[in-house]
């Protein structure tokens, strides 16, 4: 996701909103090392993860990106930000037992003076306990204050350029649910079938070239399916049991989770009640989803459909998505559930999650939707009742 993505106009509107949120909360500079913010920050885009980063921003000047030596020319090729504002760690440090790059970072921060009130991304995957503890021994626990999801409430609203990514992505997320009902048949083993999946969503369509989606497809059968997140694998797809897979085209970076449920077979009628409970609750969610309505009163749409179904619901029935990395395309912000009294605006974007699951089966329908002042709307096309394939 290069920063020509996006106009200057548009990155210094992200910039100026940080800061206002830093300034807020008394933080003068910021540690940002969740790359999905490093990228909506910057544009910086790189599989670098998996080794500290971050991108530093202060309450005045050009921000700074900060990482590994060999992937410095990647920042230079991916942001606008000037040569001297890549600052790299010495490469003898990657996983050295007695060194850490992180007390690299705080040299830089000596040299600038940026060390009286520092805010980090604390409960974040890509911020680790020793990064903590060196800035803890660098500077002091009086000066480091928790920052984690300033910069992802910032991404809640979306922009009109963002929405167009989104939308991109979603027609890919539809070019994949079209491969699969195409490929989905007795007898298949599941891995061939969501290694068409994949390539169908990598090999994009005219003009929307695929990129990597921050989870891995989910796709558990039968009794499997009575678990959320299992991914695949080598069996066979047989006659009696429901397959939901949960899958999204990615746009650079961006993207629309969409999951849909399949069933080799007639389905027994508590499937086909689950599925007219679950369809009920999208039309009743999409007709709450208006700008003003707080998260819970939206997810309350999804638990009284349920309930009029004779099912419980336990966990939350949705949340933000959009720009996102491995491992999880959600923004971890609001959910959408009983006690986020959160108001949701125009322009948000939630990935809808009304699915069900029982002991012995589940069943996924899901949507990623825009808050409009008419209400949500999706944005993939993909038919939503259970596909059906005779056994």
């Amino acid at each position: 996701m290069p920063a020509s993505d996006f106009t200057p106009a548009e990155y210094a509107t992200r910039l100026a909103r940080t800061r206002a949120a830093m300034a807020a909360q008394g933080i003068d500079t910021l540690i940002v090392a969740d790359p999905s913010n490093m990228a909506w920050l910057t544009g910086y885009d790189g599989w670098s993860f998996y080794v500290p980063q971050a991108v530093i921003l202060h309450l005045s000047g050009e921000p700074l990106w900060w990482g590994r030596t060999q992937d410095r020319p990647g920042a230079a090729q991916t942001t606008r930000l000037p040569a001297d504002n890549l600052l790299d760690w010495p490469e003898e440090h990657v996983q050295h037992p007695d060194h850490h790059p992180y007390e690299s970072l705080a040299d830089h921060l000596r040299a600038r003076g940026w060390t009286r009130a520092i805010g980090v991304e604390m409960d974040n995957y890509y911020y680790s306990a020793r990064s903590h503890q060196v800035l803890l021994d660098a500077f002091g626990a009086d000066r480091i204050t928790d920052a984690t999801g300033l910069v992802n409430w910032q991404r809640a609203v979306k922009s009109p350029a963002e929405l167009d990514m989104m939308r991109k992505a979603g027609q890919l997320t539809a070019h994949m649910h079209t491969t699969l009902r195409a490929g989905f048949h007795p007898g298949r083993p599941k891995h061939e079938l969501v290694a068409e999946v994949q390539a169908a969503g990598v090999s994009g369509l005219p003009g929307i070239a695929g990129d990597y989606a921050a989870i891995a497809p989910i796709a558990p059968s039968g009794t499997e399916a009575s678990a959320s997140h299992i991914t695949w694998n080598d069996r066979h797809l047989v006659a009696g049991e429901a397959t939901y897979f949960e899958i999204s085209g990615c746009y650079h970076r961006y993207h629309c989770p969409v999951s849909r449920t399949l069933y080799l077979g007639d389905p027994p009628a508590d499937i086909r009640r689950a599925e007219e409970a679950i369809l009920t609750a999208i039309t009743d969610t999409f007709a709450a989803a208006r700008p003003g309505a707080t998260c819970e009163e939206v997810a309350a749409r999804v638990y009284e459909s349920f309930a009029r179904a004779g099912y419980v619901k336990g966990n939350r029935t949705g949340y933000p998505v959009g720009l996102s990395y491995p491992p999880d395309w959600g923004e971890r912000t609001m959910s959408l559930r009983p006690g986020d009294t959160t108001p949701i605006r125009e322009n948000m974007t939630f990935h809808l999650m009304p699915g069900l699951w029982t002991p012995d089966w589940g069943v996924a329908i899901t949507e990623t939707f825009v808050v409009t002042p008419e209400g949500g709307q999706p944005l993939a096309d993909v038919p939503r009742e259970i596909f059906v394939l005779p056994a």
